[in-house]
């Protein structure tokens, strides 16, 4: 019979194996966190921690008081060098002692520094987060924000006075406003002043550019322009808009329950008021642009009662047929039509010398 093997021997190979492996354990395992430093990232090859004499656990106090002691040892004007070469030496340290605390002190940077030294198998991560920090600008994002909203609203105002501006000058050269506006100014006497004398007579250029003032100023009180060249509102800029939007916001909440209420819950009638704002809501205009309309267009709008869908529905049909007819008899159209058959672009031609 052959014996079993004993099973509390154990092989000396199996032993000196098994404690190979503890030993390669407890050398892993004993290894700092900070395998990972390199030149280049923070304090490079040495711990920030280790540089200013902290444990992980201390406070920004802690750390300032122990950055303003190892400030004043190796400062380069405080350093009494005793032997060559040390002035370098301390100078480097210096600045050794200057970048762990700048490491240190923010709190950013030193949650980013801490998560390196725990972490130091994410090798690129590393470098992407400390020179992403390093080259950002050191400028508030709340401050860039403000300074982009108030320039895009001074070149809003700047605009937007231009076109004003420009539509104001076209206006005097059209003879009938021009000639309305010179009427307003005589019956005003702005114009029909008496003939100045000795050394308060002014030349000819003088008083036509006066005139010419004059005219501009009675145009702008007197003629209402709507669209693109109206006249430019403080109100109506982007920084005034992001300003004013709470309150804008919580007119419209209480129009719009005012609304329901009074017309929906209560089934009060519409006003002229309302009915307007309906057909501008069926013809999707803006305000401006319904108002630019002349009152007898709206008038006619509040006779055929267009506020009601269905009224305004008879009402569209109706405009888009004239439109076709108008299209169809229209000689500019059939010139157009006539173009685009025989000469349009999707025919090749050739043209005689």
């Amino acid at each position: 019979m052959v014996a079993s093997p004993d099973r509390s021997a154990v092989c000396p190979l199996t032993v000196k194996c098994r404690w190979r492996l503890a030993v390669l354990v407890f050398s892993v395992c004993s290894l700092p966190a900070a395998t990972a430093l390199v030149e280049g990232l923070y304090c490079g090859k040495e711990v920030c921690y280790d540089v200013l004499g902290v444990t992980r656990e201390a406070s920004k106090a802690e750390i300032a008081r122990a950055y303003r002691q190892l400030a004043r040892r190796y400062h380069p004007d405080r350093y009494r060098q005793e032997e060559p070469g040390e002035q370098e030496s301390a100078h480097d340290k210096f600045l050794l002692i200057a970048t762990a605390y700048e490491t240190l002190k923010d709190e950013e940077t030193r949650r980013d520094y801490d998560y390196m030294l725990d972490h130091p198998e994410e090798y690129y991560q590393h470098y992407y987060a400390y020179y992403r920090r390093r080259l950002a600008p050191k400028v508030d994002v709340r401050v860039v924000i403000l300074v982009t909203i108030s320039a895009i609203s001074i070149f809003q105002f700047y605009s937007w006075n231009s076109s004003y501006n420009k539509a104001i000058n076209y206006l005097m050269t059209v003879p009938k406003y021009r000639i309305q506006a010179t009427e307003i100014a005589k019956q005003q006497g702005l114009l029909n002043r008496t003939k100045e004398k000795g050394k308060n007579r002014r030349s000819k250029e003088e008083i036509r550019e006066q005139e010419e003032e004059v005219i501009r100023d009675i145009i702008k009180n007197k003629i209402d322009i709507k669209g693109g060249y109206q006249k430019p509102n403080l109100s109506d800029i982007l920084l005034c808009q992001i300003v004013l939007f709470p309150y804008y916001l919580s007119s419209y909440v209480a129009w719009y329950v005012s609304w329901i209420y009074r017309f929906t819950v209560c089934r009060e009638e519409y006003g002229d008021e309302e009915k307007l704002y309906m057909i501008r809501r069926h013809m999707k205009m803006s305000q401006s642009q319904f108002d630019s309309l002349e009152e007898s267009t709206r008038q006619s709008f509040l006779e055929k009662q267009l506020w009601i869908k269905d009224n305004y529905e008879v009402y569209r049909c109706e405009q888009e047929e004239e439109m076709k007819v108008k299209m169809a008899t229209d000689a500019r159209m059939k010139r157009y039509r006539r173009w685009m058959k025989n000469e349009g672009p999707g025919r090749l031609t050739f043209m005689d010398d």
